[in-house]
């Protein structure tokens, strides 16, 4: 299993540490370095990261959507 994801990995976790640590304009150069470099390294993962990752989003979608509809369901009771 190749590791190049690494790189754009941690080029993305350092240049969020800036963006969070500083105020200036260089800290909305820093958060468009982040987001390129995190989808990058997204895109590079192996399948298997990639799985494990679908598999995390699509769980806490339903999670929030059930959170979602409860909130709804209890704000129209309170109407009535």
């Amino acid at each position: 299993m190749h590791l190049f994801f690494l790189i754009p990995l941690m080029t993305g976790l350092a240049s969020g540490y800036i963006f969070k640590n500083c105020a200036d304009e260089m800290a909305y150069l820093t958060g468009v370095i982040t987001v390129i470099s995190l989808t990058l390294s997204l895109v590079l993962a192996p399948w298997q990261i990639q799985l494990l990752i679908l598999m995390l989003v699509m769980a806490s979608t339903k999670r929030l959507l059930r959170q979602n509809q409860y909130m709804m369901e209890s704000e129209e009771k309170r109407r009535n």
